[in-house]
């Protein structure tokens, strides 16, 4: 059983599929004049050709390429046909046609009667990339920006705002300040004589004041258009364009950070211009953050050096003028009121000096060495008045990165600790964490019931007439300014253990 029979197609029919391609196809004969264009080369071509170049109706068959064409002898798809048609060998090329404003995909084929040339409009795809380079730029120079740790943050806000103005092609970016009920330029990289640093407006005049009532960006391209030329801001700035977001500090609103033109934009923000304004707004709140975080701590370690100083002097040196009378007066007598009073001067020592621990040491370490953790524990033990308790090392690992005097100053306090509540003979175990990094220290003593495990690294907590309450804070200070965890469970052996967690090591 045959088929219908097989037609040839036809050149009609071979010019309806042409016809109906997106892209454009035309073919020259050896001497450069059109044969044949379909709708779409006869569009790009009849608009690039001159006015009297093309004939009735718009046909352009026999019209020469580079005679109708105004400058088409000094483009690349001039040298680019002539060399198929010299070497006879297919060309591909992306080339920009300034006078239609277009980038062109251009494949040619070429035979001994011609040339057959496909063209397909890729300015789209070209802006594209263009913009995703432009992103790309924006964001290395942002993070070169945001890294330069020899900028102020107003050299680093400055930096961006410039940054921000040339990625969206507008001549104003500012950073405001908001507080009852006005607005203040604090930094600005803008020619808008009202957008300079110093400025201020009220509120109400503000193209800020929508902006802060918004948890996304504010985006206006055309004023005019959208409704503003009513709006008091609109009245006092006369800005056809602009783009901001909220900047916050401490969940609390601080102002906005925009960008802003006096001319309408022309086509809405895309979605990477707007995640770019979004990131910039995050990196501001951030470092305000970080900011008012240091003038906080700068402010408490004054604080804390001023009371170590009163600590130091104001207590210590009476303390001083009365151990020294009471060495005298040991000297001269053998009153049983001397040990009483040796044992509570004895004790104010050593609240003096939990004291001044828990004022100059609870900050970040700063620098880390590696420590031998088993002579640092065997130092600590040596001083920490364990009587006749007993040690027990079991480190996989000797080594840990800390500093050292105030791991010395927590093994001690852990040390004393065990002994003060577990008896003279008591037994301490120093291991490795058996799944993480880190040690544990633990004790055979009574241990510490559940329901206290929270509380006892709080400031003053104790459950002895004796205790100071300072000791298992000062541990905690000392383990948060290395960066570890600290937690407390029971021991092998029913007695208090003391886990720390190297987490940023474990990261690592």
């Amino acid at each position: 059983m045959s088929g219908p029979p097989h037609r040839p197609v036809s050149d009609q029919d071979l010019e309806t599929v042409l016809d109906r391609m997106a892209d454009g196809f035309f073919a020259l004969d050896a001497d450069w004049r059109v044969t044949y264009a379909n709708e779409e080369a006869s569009r790009v071509l009849g608009t690039a050709m001159s006015d009297d170049a093309v004939g009735p109706e718009g046909a352009l068959e026999g019209c020469h390429l580079w005679d109708t064409v105004p400058g088409s002898e000094e483009t690349q798809f001039y040298d680019e046909y002539h060399r198929a048609m010299d070497t006879q060998e297919s060309v591909s090329f992306d080339s920009y046609y300034e006078p239609l404003d277009t980038w062109f995909e251009a494949r040619a084929f070429p035979s001994a009667d011609g040339l057959s040339v496909y063209l397909r409009d890729i300015t789209e795809r070209r802006d594209l990339e263009k913009r995703q380079r432009e992103s790309l730029h924006a964001i290395q120079r942002l993070y070169a920006v945001s890294s330069d740790n020899d900028r102020t943050f107003e050299g680093k806000v400055e930096a961006i705002l410039t940054l921000g103005c040339e990625y969206l092609d507008v001549p104003n970016g500012f950073l405001t300040r908001i507080e009852n009920g006005t607005q203040h330029v604090e930094v600005s990289h803008a020619d808008h004589p009202l957008l300079q640093p110093g400025e201020t407006c009220p509120l109400d005049e503000a193209y800020c004041k929508r902006t802060i009532e918004r948890d996304r960006l504010l985006t206006v391209v055309d004023a005019s258009e959208e409704g503003w030329v009513d709006d008091p801001a609109y009245e006092t700035f006369g800005l056809e364009t602009y783009i901001g977001g909220r900047v916050e500090v401490d969940s609390e609103r601080y102002g906005t950070l925009c960008f802003a033109a006096t001319t309408p934009h022309g086509e809405p923000f895309t979605d990477t211009q707007r995640t770019f304004v979004e990131l910039l707004t995050r990196w501001v709140s951030y470092e305000l953050e970080r900011q008012h975080a240091a003038t906080r701590l700068e402010r408490e370690r004054d604080r804390l050096d001023e009371f170590a100083s009163v600590v130091s002097h104001d207590l210590r040196n009476p303390l001083n003028t009365a151990m020294g009378h009471l060495d005298l007066l040991a000297a001269e007598s053998d009153s049983e009121r001397v040990p009483p009073i040796e044992r509570s001067l004895s004790r104010m020592e050593t609240l003096i000096d939990d004291l001044l621990t828990l004022a100059r040491d609870g900050v970040q370490v700063e620098e880390f060495v590696d420590i031998d953790l088993v002579e640092t524990a065997q130092d600590a033990w040596a001083t920490a008045q364990t009587a006749d308790a007993e040690l027990s090392v079991e480190l996989g690992r000797g080594e840990i990165r800390a500093d050292g005097s105030r791991l010395r100053q927590l093994l001690e306090n852990l040390f004393r600790n065990a002994v003060d509540h577990g008896g003279t003979d008591v037994t301490v175990r120093l291991e490795s964490l058996p799944d993480a990094a880190g040690f544990t220290v633990e004790d055979d003593g009574p241990g510490i019931p559940e329901a206290q495990r929270e509380e006892v690294f709080e400031t003053g907590f104790t459950t002895s007439d004796d205790g100071s309450g300072f000791g298992l804070s000062i541990v905690a200070e000392i383990a948060a300014a290395h960066g570890w965890t600290v937690s407390v469970t029971d021991g092998r052996d029913g007695g208090a253990r003391f886990e720390f967690e190297d987490v940023e090591f474990a990261a690592e």
